[in-house]
């Protein structure tokens, strides 16, 4: 059956009220799914936060629900605002996923003439009202585009961001941003459009790619970027080895394919410059969150006995016999050199450039070297706090500068792999 295609994500109930309205100052997006639990305490520090620094700004909270079947939409509908702030509760029409719940914002923002729009994840335990002065007051008073967050995080979170994605953006796009896809971002009208313009509302980016993809398109767009200090993030806590797989093929399938979009842009950019930062002014150190490394060590070695031979195919020597050495220590002394992830994910990408079919199972086949690398991170920053360990994450991120012209190599001269395809299209 083919999918239906939608010129907007706006239903008709959702396009009235927009009319009503007319225009605004601000608005705020809440994309949610079954998110009862959480979504009144979100949204009553949104109001909070609206009342608190900008009560005489003429503000809406769009909550862009995913067809919940929980009571997410009439718990949201049962909290009453602060004076003169407008809420609309709509379920957004298109493909399933946060890409088209903030689709439904991007035009929001833009029927509305807004001066600034911020959009916060729906499951956050730790926001207050003042992050809504964080993310906001950079594009209302500093003429920002698009602001990015920064966490307070424990050192076992974020872990996808932490060794690949923080890494990515800062060697490949020559940008410091820490949290490309933290999930609570700000932005202009402009970028908006911008956004609204692209023609991906039908592909992967509108179910999950949507973070990684905003920031990206705000660096090729050229817009003025900063960051956003908003303390502790709290939501409900994953484990690497339990949950992060799918985000890791998600998060790397929409990266790696917008590496081939954006070529031209980010193949000559050399090094990488910071980010203004605002918001708090200092970290706090998190809760610790519980991870399981012996359970990542086995399934690196059990990805190592299914997967070998197509791993010995897909990279190098040097990081094939890097991952067999790996793959015969103990948990407790787990760990493979920076110098040989950062030039397996480089391999990896390329890869994915060359080859024609088979690219989800092959990041698929990749799951098991991730969770083997986070067990390498958790082995070298046991006995650190998270700020030593953020230590270790930014001379990782330098190694990834360093290495670049490695990618650039294997990106430019490398060639299709029939035997490699061929190899993959056998794998269960």
């Amino acid at each position: 059956m083919m999918t239906r295609r939608y010129d907007t994500a706006l239903r008709p109930h959702l396009l009235k009220r927009l009319e009503e309205i007319d225009e605004a100052d601000i608005l705020i997006g809440i994309p949610c799914y079954n998110n009862e639990e959480t979504i009144v305490h979100v949204i009553q520090m949104v109001s909070h936060g609206l009342y608190k620094h900008y009560r005489d700004s003429r503000a809406v909270i769009l909550i862009a629900d995913g067809g919940s079947t929980d009571d997410t939409r009439d718990r949201a509908a049962e909290f009453q605002l602060k004076p003169w702030q407008e809420e609309i509760i709509t379920i957004y029409r298109g493909v399933g996923g946060k890409g088209s719940a903030l689709r439904a914002l991007f035009e929001s923002a833009y029927w509305l003439k807004v001066r600034a729009c911020a959009c916060v994840d729906s499951d956050l335990r730790s926001i207050n009202p003042d992050w809504v002065k964080y993310l906001l007051e950079p594009v209302l008073e500093k003429d920002y585009e698009f602001v990015a967050p920064v966490y307070s995080r424990y050192k076992y979170d974020g872990t996808i961001t932490n060794n690949i994605v923080y890494n990515l953006v800062r060697a490949l796009y020559g940008k410091r941003i820490r949290q490309p896809i933290g999930g609570d971002f700000a932005f202009s009208r402009r970028l908006a459009r911008h956004y609204l313009e692209q023609d991906v509302w039908e592909t992967d980016i509108a179910r999950y790619g949507i973070d990684i993809w905003m920031t990206l398109n705000a660096i090729v767009e050229k817009a003025r970027i900063c960051q956003a200090n908003l303390g502790v993030k709290l939501h409900a806590p994953k484990e690497p080895a339990e949950s992060l797989g799918p985000m890791f093929r998600q998060v790397c399938g929409t990266f790696f394919s917008l590496l081939e979009q954006q070529t031209t842009f980010w193949m000559p950019i050399e090094g990488s410059k910071p980010i203004p930062t605002f918001g708090l002014e200092e970290m706090v150190e998190p809760e610790p969150l519980q991870v399981d490394r012996r359970r990542m060590v086995r399934e690196f070695r059990e990805g190592l006995r299914l997967f070998g031979g197509t791993y010995r195919e897909l990279f190098s020597e040097e990081v094939f016999a890097a991952l067999v050495q790996a793959g015969e220590l103990e948990p407790e002394v787990f760990r493979f050199p920076v110098e040989i992830w950062v030039k397996l994910v480089y391999e990896l990408a390329a890869k994915y450039h060359h080859l024609w079919l088979h690219r989800m199972k092959l990041l698929t086949l990749m799951i098991p070297l991730y969770l083997g690398r986070v067990a390498s991170f958790i082995t070298t920053t046991r006995n650190m706090d998270s700020q030593e360990a953020e230590e270790v994450v930014e001379a990782q991120a330098q190694s990834f500068e360093e290495h670049k012209p490695y990618l650039l190599e294997l990106w430019k001269n490398g060639t299709h792999s029939d035997r490699l395809e061929e190899t993959l299209g056998h794998e269960d």
